[in-house]
C-alpha cells in the first residue's frame, strides 16, 4: 500500500517550503538549530513556479539512486566503514552505535574525512538519552535515566543540562540525536521503556521533553521524538518480538499527548515497531503502516496539528519485532513506501541491495518518485542544507 496521490501531493507542496529561505541562519553541516524554531504547523505559502525550480536544482545534484540514498541512515563500524559507504553510495546519514569505533568522534581528522565525502552535508546520528541509552558517556559524561530527571531536576534544570551535553555532542561532529523519549509510561525501570520515560503523566513528559528540544536545537543537534504513536503501554520489546500497545482509542489522552503538544517544536519523529489495534493492520507495526504513517501527517486522527518534519523508522535490522517478519530489503521498501522519509538500520552491508531494491520500487511505481523527491526535500530542511532562494 502507499499513500494516495492527492496526500503525496499536498506533502510535495509542503516541503517545497525549504526553498523559501527560512532556514538561512542554519549551520551547512548539521542538523540545524535554527530550523528546528517550532514554525513546522504555520501556514503554507502556494508553491511557486520558481520555488519548484529551485527544488528541481536541490534534487539535480543527484542520481535517482543517490536520492534513495539520501534516505537512508546506517550503523557503521567506524570511520573506514562509515567513508566507504559513503563513497560508493552516498548515503544521506550514519549511525553511532555502541559498536562503533569512537574514534571516529574523538579524531576530528577522522570525522572531517568521513563528512568530505559526501555530496551534501552527512547526518551523523546517535542514540544519546541519558541513563541505560548512553553511547557516549565516557566522552561527554553520564546522565541520569529520564525519569531519575524529572524527579531530581526543574525543567529549567534539565534545559540547562541538555544544553550543555548537547554542545559537547556537536563538538564531537554528532548532528543528530535519537532523543528524547518521549513515551508515558509507569512500567518498572527496568523494562524496555521503564526509566527512559520520564512520567507516566504526559504533561510532565512534556514539560521535560520540551526542555532538551530546546536545548539542543539552540546547540544546533536535531533531536527526534520515539516512539510514535506510542510504546509506554507496549506489550513488550521490540527488540525480542512483536510489541502490542493498546487500542489507537486509549493512546488518545495519554501516549499522544506529548506528539499533539510538541509537534509544533522542530523535531523528527521515530515511528516504533508497533501493532496498534484501531490503527495498523495485523502483522503490520506502525513503522512499515500506511496508516500510522499518515495519522502523523495528518494529525486529524489525534486531533492534532500536521506533521511537516522528517518521519524516520526505529531500527529495521536489529529488532525481531521486524526482522522476524521481513527482510531488510523489504521492511525499507515497506516503510518507504508507507511514507516515512529516512530508513534507519545499523549495518552497511545491505545498502547495495536495498538500493536495488528501491530502485525497482520506483521503476515499478511503487515508491512514487515525487513522494521520494518530497522526503529528500524534507531531509535538507532538517539537516539545515535546503536551498535558499
Amino acid at each position: 500500500m502507499r499513500l494516495a496521490p492527492g496526500i503525496v501531493l499536498a506533502l510535495t507542496a509542503v516541503v517545497l517550503t525549504a526553498c523559501s529561505g527560512s532556514n538561512s541562519g542554519s549551520s551547512s553541516d548539521s542538523a540545524s538549530g535554527s530550523s528546528t524554531s517550532g514554525s513546522s504547523s504555520s501556514a503554507v505559502p502556494p508553491t511557486t513556479s520558481g520555488k519548484q525550480d529551485c527544488a528541481a536544482g536541490y534534487l539535480a545534484q543527484f542520481t535517482p539512486r543517490q536520492k534513495l540514498a539520501q534516505l537512508l541512515t546506517v550503523g557503521v563500524t567506524g570511520a573506514a566503514d562509515a567513508e566507504n559507504v559513503i563513497k560508493t553510495e552516498q548515503v544521506g546519514g550514519i549511525f553511532v552505535g555502541g559498536w562503533t569505533d569512537k574514534s571516529i568522534l574523538t579524531d576530528q581528522s577522522s570525522m572531517a574525512k568521513v563528512k568530505a565525502a559526501a555530496r551534501t552535508p552527512l547526518m551523523v546520528t546517535i542514540d544519546e538519552e541519558g541513563g541505560r541509552v548512553s553511547r557516549v558517556k565516557d566522552l561527554i559524561g553520564p546522565a541520569p535515566s529520564a525519569r531519575v530527571t524529572a524527579q531530581t531536576m526543574t525543567p529549567d534544570e534539565f534545559y540547562k543540562f541538555s544544553l550543555d551535553r548537547a554542545q559537547k555532542l556537536k563538538a564531537l561532529g554528532v548532528t543528530v540525536d535519537f532523543a528524547p523519549d518521549v513515551d508515558v509510561s509507569a512500567q518498572p525501570d527496568d523494562s524496555v521503556i521503564g526509566d527512559r520515560s520520564f512520567s507516566d503523566d504526559p504533561d510532565v513528559v512534556v514539560q521535560y521533553a520540551d526542555a532538551l528540544i530546546r536545548a539542543y536545537h539552540e546547540a544546533g543537534i536535531g533531536t527526534v521524538m520515539k516512539h510514535f504513536p506510542g510504546h509506554g503501554s507496549g506489550s513488550g520489546d521490540s527488540h525480542t518480538g512483536a510489541v502490542r500497545t493498546p487500542p489507537l482509542a486509549e493512546l488518545q489522552d495519554k501516549d499522544l499527548v506529548p506528539y499533539r503538544k510538541l509537534i509544533d517544536s522542530g523535531s523528527a519523529v521515530m515511528v516504533g515497531h508497533l501493532d496498534v489495534p484501531g490503527l495498523t493492520e495485523p502483522n503490520v507495526p506502525a513503522s512499515i503502516s500506511p496508516q500510522a504513517m499518515a495519522l502523523l501527517r495528518q494529525g486529524t486522527g489525534y486531533d492534532s496539528a500536521p506533521f511537516t518534519g522528517v518521519i524516520f523508522t526505529d531500527d529495521l535490522g536489529g529488532m525481531a519485532a521486524i526482522t522476524a517478519r521481513m527482510s531488510i530489503a523489504d521492511a525499507v521498501e515497506a516503510a518507504l513506501v508507507a511514507g516515512a522519509d529516512n530508513a534507519l538500520w545499523i549495518t552497511t552491508d545491505a545498502v547495495p541491495q536495498v538500493l536495488d531494491r528501491l530502485e525497482q520500487a520506483v521503476s515499478s511505481g511503487r515508491l512514487p518518485g515525487s513522494q521520494v523527491d518530497a522526503s529528500v526535500l524534507r531531509m535538507a530542511k532538517f539537516k539545515g542544507t535546503a536551498p535558499h532562494c
